[in-house]
């Protein structure tokens, strides 16, 4: 899971809000170290700052498509084929790389560990905070979405 899918998931019931917090503590700090972790793994200084770039109104909108996208995946298929949600999740996460201007971070604890990573793969820190915005605009839009297009049983 990531921040933006638990907010959403607290804010439909289906989480607790302390859950959700610590979920999204968990996030952050296991994202960071995840970071780190392929910096060691490919020999680079493991304590980096980005210098890559992103911002702009199509970074923006490409980040809250991609996360508008991804939520609204998971919801739709926790609904109705809820064991093909690990799939679902990767394969969208892989198409939207590639449809999206931002290159599909769709994930605020991701934007937050890319932004210790000065790699192409890397957000400058002050391009983050836009990015969550983002990011938290589309997760919003596709719960109600989500709520209009997948009722719950009857």
């Amino acid at each position: 899971m990531n921040p933006a899918v638990s907010l959403v998931a607290a804010a439909r019931r289906e989480l607790s809000w302390p859950d959700a917090a610590a979920y999204i503590v968990a996030q952050l700090a296991f994202g960071i170290l995840g970071v780190w972790a392929a910096h060691a793994m490919f020999d680079l200084p493991v304590i980096q700052v980005s210098t890559k770039v992103r911002t702009g109104s199509g970074q923006w909108l490409g980040e809250a498509i991609a996360t508008f996208g991804l939520v609204l995946t998971i919801l739709g298929t926790v609904r109705y084929r809820q064991p093909w949600v690990p799939a679902s999740v990767a394969l969208y996460i892989m198409a939207a790389y590639w449809f999206t201007s931002s290159t599909s971070f769709a994930n605020p604890a991701i934007t937050v560990a890319r932004s210790l990573s000065d790699s192409f793969a890397g957000i400058a820190p002050g391009d983050v905070p836009m990015f969550i915005v983002a990011q938290l605009v589309g997760a919003g839009l596709a719960a109600v979405t989500a709520k209009l297009l997948f009722p719950p049983p009857a």
